[in-house]
């Protein structure tokens, strides 16, 4: 192991289990972050968006979504 490499560890592990676990995912996430997601992504919004636009997709207020959101978990 580098040295740079060894005191990012032992940093890292006197986080609190919480701080380790935002750190965790902040480096798993790096490790997918591509064009290619990105441009996936923009694809889907694009989609989303024509299906709005053309009355396809039906749209709900944020409150009653939320609403429905809460009483599934009930």
């Amino acid at each position: 192991m580098s040295g740079q490499l060894e005191i990012v560890e032992a940093q890292a592990l006197k986080l609190t289990a919480e701080e380790w676990a935002r750190l965790a995912d902040k480096l798993i996430a790096s490790l997918f972050e591509d064009r290619e997601v990105e441009d996936l992504w923009a694809d889907e919004v694009e989609r989303r968006v024509e299906e709005i636009e053309s009355g396809r997709a039906k749209l709900i207020p944020a409150a009653e979504a939320i609403a429905r959101a809460r009483a599934a978990i009930k």
